[in-house]
């Protein structure tokens, strides 16, 4: 199957959007996450065409040679997700099944909020749906006091970026190893301090990390990653953590999900590790949840560690929220 890269105009930016499948067939729009691009779902694209989807993966602004725009705002997931239902509009569609992974599910969570006529059903991957009690950093601040913890660290311009750009190559080989389930384990107790700790260190947990890559991926994988990540740099990506406040303060009106939605999760991922047995619990708000479904093993970078089970589960559940 022949795979084409589209550059589309959308919502007042230009994104690289890859298009498979067959125009007029029901369009699927895979939302990839930090540090992530469209190559993440480089295993679904296929599967997902032989099952009747269209497929729609684009490189998010401030990703790969989409555009990034310079301020932060620019990266509310009020305009993450009218870019995504551009591309919606651009194929002529009416309505999509979205997918969002890691970043990507929390945009996917705030445009069935904010556009819930555009979305025919979800299946979110690793982050639940969370109904914020206050803003976000106040909560963190107020649970970690003086210990580092990486998205209050992020909220800052410019030391991230001087971090994470120092070596690009071994910063994605470090996230991917630290996020992934062969790395699985608890968090430093207690956490590591402020001063001086970065986000390497917090990924690692101080653990010795392997040569090379993770089995799952190779080589030419982590060539891709850090070419796109040396063309983009770090300031878009990490300016959507610059907007979890504004997130919360555009949607907190806002009823819940009301749109049919699952979820897929890994038992080795640290996001929900802690509450496997509660996952279904969580999501007992939305009116037309579909249930989830678990993949034993796999850890944060769900859809690339484990993508033989995560493509049946990720077909199950489509079939249910359609």
């Amino acid at each position: 199957m022949t795979w084409t890269t589209r550059r589309i105009a959308t919502n007042g930016v230009e994104l690289d959007v890859i298009d498979a499948g067959t125009p007029g067939d029901p369009v699927v729009v895979l939302a990839h996450g930090f540090p992530e691009s469209s190559y993440s779902w480089r295993h679904q694209i296929e599967p997902l065409v032989a099952a009747g989807y269209r497929v729609l993966v684009p490189d998010q602004r401030g990703y790969g040679a989409s555009s990034a725009p310079t301020d932060v705002a620019a990266y509310r997931s009020d305009h993450l997700a009218a870019d995504l239902v551009g591309l919606v509009d651009d194929v002529g569609a009416d309505d999509a099944l979205f997918v969002g992974h890691d970043w990507g599910s929390m945009v996917v969570w705030d445009l069935s909020r904010l556009h819930p006529d555009r979305v025919r059903g979800l299946v979110n991957v690793s982050v639940p749906y969370t109904a914020w009690p206050a803003r976000p950093t106040d909560l963190f601040r107020a649970l970690i006091g003086d210990r580092f913890f990486y998205i209050l660290y992020f909220q800052a311009v410019g030391p991230a970026e001087t971090e994470l750009e120092a070596d690009v190559a071994e910063t994605l080989r470090l996230t991917l190893w630290g996020g992934s389930g062969e790395m699985f384990g608890p968090p430093p107790d207690p956490l590591p301090p402020i001063d001086g700790t970065g986000f390497l260190d917090s990924i690692t947990r101080g653990a010795p990390v392997p040569d090379g890559v993770p089995t799952w991926m190779t080589a030419d994988d982590l060539t891709t990653y850090t070419e796109q990540f040396t063309a983009s740099g770090f300031f878009g990506p990490l300016s959507w953590y610059r907007n979890l406040d504004a997130d919360y303060e555009i949607t907190t009106d806002l009823p819940p999900p009301s749109v049919p939605c699952a979820f897929i999760g890994g038992t080795r991922d640290g996001v929900i590790a802690a509450r496997l047995d509660t996952l279904d619990e969580g999501h007992a708000d939305l009116p037309e949840y579909r249930g989830s479904i678990l993949i034993n093993g796999a850890g944060h970078w769900t859809q690339q560690e484990r993508p033989t089970e995560f493509n049946a589960a990720l077909l199950e559940l489509l079939a249910r929220v359609s």
